[in-house]
């Protein structure tokens, strides 16, 4: 069996595991309520994903400029690993920014203001 397809079939199984108490809960919210809590998981979902993916693009593109920068003026290397750690410090930062604005979305009391 292929090592790849052992991993998702895992993977699956442990999100179906945390999924299961969804399954024993009763249907006690209403239309509005559910359709606001799917929208607020698919934002968050869609925050999540696009800051990661933007984050991880600007972080390999400093590092090759840096690279690229170093291996041009090798005396400026200090000073470019410098500005490279600064940059991808704040470029980290935004990610945990859009993480942190995940959680409020999905942790939002979302039945008390529908």
């Amino acid at each position: 069996m292929n090592k790849n397809l052992k991993a998702f079939g895992l993977l699956m199984f442990f999100v179906f595991l945390a999924g299961a108490p969804l399954l024993a809960q009763e249907g006690t919210l209403s239309e509005s309520r559910v359709s606001l809590y799917k929208l607020s998981i698919i934002v968050g979902a869609a925050i999540i994903t696009l800051a990661s993916a933007a984050g991880a693009f600007c972080q390999a593109k400093a590092l090759s400029s840096a690279c690229e920068g170093i291996s041009r003026n090798p005396a400026a290397g200090p000073h470019i690993r410098f500005i490279l750690l600064l940059g991808l410090i704040l470029i980290e930062t935004l990610v945990i920014y859009a993480l942190l604005v995940t959680f409020i979305i999905l942790m939002a009391k979302w039945g008390n203001y529908a």
